[in-house]
């Protein structure tokens, strides 16, 4: 990729929204979709269920044949005739066994989901990655980094954990309680139905509380989005904080979002887990009533004291899992809450590819800028702008701050798409290359250096990965990068660290610079590479760019006039618009805009 890094526009400043939570609506939606990312998964699924059907068979017949232990224990004593204890140990072994089954059918279970949900996540991240190399810039304005990194670290996160718990869960829980509901009719109809009367209370107490709970979800997840948003922006800024002295000000801003969290953290967790101990209440009163007549059907003669005890235990297991889904729907919702955040950014806006005539005449210039309209809000920036650039020219782009000199290369890049007119390179409109087979047509070094985490070659080789060892030193020389690369004590093979800081400044630029070189672009696009740098160092910088810049169509937004005094053509822009063009001494002569600010710069005058 021959570009620097993607340029900031001028528009709105990137704030820390948080990503859209209202995405799909409907709860279900959500998790019908989310259950669309499991797709993959569907063998494991399978598997998964079978074992949980397996596992809760054994688990419901258990109570059954124990309470055959405990009728042979009863009758024997009630009888007289002693305990027939081969009978009672070939019960008792038979449960161990079923007990022990139980064990391995819930082990394997919860292996298969784990892997079934660290999939699915690892599905959504893929999906995310995708699609944020697909948003246009405009989209980076709008939400905080910080927020970005949250919607794909921690919600994703959140959504593999409670999935996992909540999926095993309910699926175990389900089975459970059918089983047991069926095992339960076989013993007495009466106290199944009494029993039962769980389910309603259920319905009514989940009912009561979702809407809360979901509520509190949604605020939780987008608060700690922007508590990482607050995180990353004190960092990224934390020598401009302490120059200023604002600690204390980023300090009170973040114990204002990290109390928005806990408050809604705690309110979040609260209502969902007492949805289960307003079950548990119900679940404990049903038992109490339950055993109560049981016990007078058994002194009846009606029930035999086995069955009434396997039936307390069934309505144990019948119980239980009504209760622990509570728990399910409580874990759900966090997960919802999380999956319509990363669903939210899966639907933003993807920069689209352009759909109208894309074939024009040859033009006699390389690159043409016709009657272009664009604004990064309803107000318009530009709304008639026409320039034409002939093949190796170098173009000097001038102007205040806000006159529209950074907007003209983000629309050339396309960072930003055109609301009017065209651009078109060698005739044809830029949108016809798409976006890959344009930037591979631009390079660009810009005043602000990056450079990744690497070994200094491997950020040259960046800017073409088809580059051979010969191409990369070729192109450090070339940026007269490779006298200061060898004298490093592992020359190309030296780390640069975060922020590449064990390297000059000047150096870095001399970095970027090979990077272009190694790219070997047609058009290159300088955004005052030397601003940062001592008057020696750039003296080296400007002669490399020189070399970059010959046999090439260039674009130079200039800060410094002094660059620019040899540029084939300066375009003064003002308002987004094109004032005036010439040469150097052309425009001093004209005594007009460019003028102004060369006489600021250089006479002491106020522009």
């Amino acid at each position: 990729m021959s570009m620097e890094m993607n340029i900031k526009g001028k528009g709105p400043a990137g704030r820390n929204l948080g990503v859209n939570t209202t995405g799909p609506k409907s709860l279900w939606k959500s998790i019908v979709r989310l259950l669309g990312y499991m797709k993959k998964s569907g063998l494991l699924i399978t598997v998964t269920l079978i074992v949980a059907i397996a596992g809760t068979v054994m688990q419901v017949i258990t109570p059954k044949i124990l309470g055959g232990a405990t009728t042979i224990i009863f009758e024997g004593i009630k009888t007289g005739i002693g305990i027939d204890f081969n009978a009672l140990l070939t019960v008792l072994a038979a449960v161990g066994a079923l007990y022990l089954g139980v064990f391995l059918a819930s082990f394997l279970q919860e292996r298969l989901m784990t892997v079934v949900s660290l999939k699915t996540t690892e599905t959504l991240r893929n999906a995310v990655k995708a699609r944020l190399n697909q948003v246009p810039i405009s989209y980076f304005d709008k939400h905080s980094t910080g927020d970005l990194m949250s919607v794909a670290v921690n919600d994703i996160d959140n959504v593999a954990s409670n999935l996992q718990q909540s999926l095993t869960q309910l699926i175990s829980s389900v089975i459970l309680a059918i089983g047991t509901l069926a095992i339960m009719l076989t013993i007495s109809p009466t106290l199944t139905l009494m029993a039962c009367v769980m389910i309603p209370a259920s319905i009514l107490i989940t009912k009561a509380f979702t809407p809360i709970a979901q509520k509190n979800n949604k605020k939780y997840v987008k608060s700690m989005g922007e508590l990482n948003g607050t995180i990353e922006e004190t960092y990224e800024n934390f020598t401009v904080i302490k120059t200023f002295g604002s600690e204390q000000s980023v300090l009170d801003k973040f114990r204002k979002s990290n109390s928005d969290l806990c408050e809604s953290g705690w309110k979040a967790k609260f209502f969902g887990q007492s949805m289960m101990h307003f079950m548990m209440l119900v679940q404990n009163g049903i038992y109490v009533l339950t055993a109560a007549f049981g016990a007078f059907r058994v002194m009846g003669g009606s029930l035999i004291l086995g069955d009434l005890q396997a039936f307390l235990q069934y309505s144990g297991q019948f119980t239980s899992p009504i209760s622990h889904l509570s728990m399910v729907w409580s874990n759900l919702l966090s997960a919802m809450a999380s999956a319509e955040r990363v669903f939210a950014l899966l639907d933003a806006e993807k920069m689209e590819e352009y759909d109208g005539p894309l074939a024009y005449e040859q033009d006699p210039a390389k690159i043409v800028f016709d009657s272009v309209r664009f604004g990064y809000t309803n107000t318009p920036l530009m709304t008639d702008f026409s320039l034409q650039v002939r093949d190796g020219q170098m173009i000097a782009i001038v102007g205040h701050t806000g006159a529209g000199k950074t907007t003209l290369v983000n629309l050339l890049e396309r960072f930003y798409e055109v609301q009017g007119g065209s651009i078109r390179i060698d005739g044809s409109d830029i949108r016809s290359f798409g976006y890959d087979g344009l930037r591979r047509r631009i390079g660009m070094v810009l005043q602000d250096t990056w450079l990744f985490s690497g070994t200094i070659y491997d950020n040259i080789k960046y800017g073409n990965d088809n580059a051979t060892e010969e191409q990369v030193y070729a192109a450090a020389k070339a940026a007269f990068a490779d006298d200061f690369i060898r004298k490093l004590p592992e020359g190309y093979d030296t780390v640069l660290g975060e922020g590449a800081d064990n390297i000059s400044q000047g150096q870095k630029q001399l970095i970027t610079i090979a990077r272009a070189f190694v790219a070997d672009p047609e058009i290159i696009i300088l955004d005052e590479a030397t601003s940062n740098v001592d008057s020696r160092t750039e003296m080296v910088i400007q002669k490399a760019m020189w070399r970059l810049l010959k046999g090439r169509t260039s674009f130079v937004v200039a800060h410094r006039l002094s660059t620019i005094y040899h540029a084939d053509n300066i375009v003064v822009m003002q308002n987004g618009d094109i004032v005036e063009t010439g040469t150097h001494k052309e425009l001093i002569s004209k005594d007009g805009v460019y003028a102004d600010i060369y006489n600021s710069q250089f006479s002491g005058k106020t522009a």
